[in-house]
C-alpha cells in the first residue's frame, strides 16, 4: 500500500542495507548447512514490482557464494486486468477493444489509451514501472541464473 517496492531499484537497493544483507546470508546459510547434498537452488520472484531487484540480488549472491550449483529461477507476474472480457462467462466481448501490447511501451501510447478510457494517468505510470521492472527482471536474472523461466497466466508478462 505504500509503494516501498514499486521500481527494480528500490527492491536492488533493499539489500544494499548491511542488516537486511546480513539477515538474509545468515539465514540462507543456515538451510543450506542442514543439506545433505545441496544441488542448487530455485527462486520465485515477482518481475512486476521492486522484488524482482530483491530477486536479481539474491541470484546474484547465490551465484557468487555456491558457484557451480544451480541456480533455477521462475520469473512470475500476475494478471492484472480482464478489459475486454465479460463477466458472465470470461469471454471476450466483440465490442472490446484491447490495446496492443507491441503498442503499449510508451509513454505516449499508454496516455493514448487512457483519454479512450482503459488506463487512468496513474494506471499508466504503473504500467511504466510494470515494464521497466520486468524489463529489468528478465535481464538481471537471467544472468545469474542456471535458468530463468518466466510464466504468467496471461501473454504480456502482467502489463496491461
Amino acid at each position: 500500500d505504500c509503494g516501498c517496492l514499486e521500481a527494480f531499484g528500490q527492491g536492488e537497493s533493499l539489500l544494499q542495507d548491511p542488516g537486511c544483507a546480513e539477515e538474509l546470508e545468515d539465514r540462507l546459510h543456515f538451510y543450506v548447512e542442514e543439506c545433505d547434498y545441496l544441488q542448487g537452488f530455485q527462486v520465485l520472484c515477482d518481475l512486476h514490482n521492486g522484488f524482482a531487484g530483491v530477486g536479481a540480488k539474491v541470484t546474484e549472491l547465490l551465484c557468487d557464494e555456491y558457484a557451480g550449483k544451480g541456480i533455477l529461477t521462475w520469473g512470475l507476474t500476475p494478471v492484472w486486468s480482464n478489459v475486454g472480457v465479460s463477466k458472465q462467462w470470461g469471454k471476450p466481448r466483440s465490442d472490446a477493444v484491447v490495446p496492443d501490447l507491441d503498442e503499449a511501451v510508451t509513454s505516449s501510447h499508454l496516455l493514448r489509451f487512457s483519454r479512450l478510457g482503459f488506463f487512468s494517468p496513474q494506471d499508466s505510470q504503473k504500467n511504466i514501472y510494470r515494464l521497466m521492472n520486468a524489463a529489468l527482471g528478465v535481464v538481471h536474472l537471467s544472468r545469474h541464473s542456471s535458468l530463468f523461466c518466466p510464466m504468467s497466466l496471461s501473454g504480456s508478462l502482467g502489463i496491461t
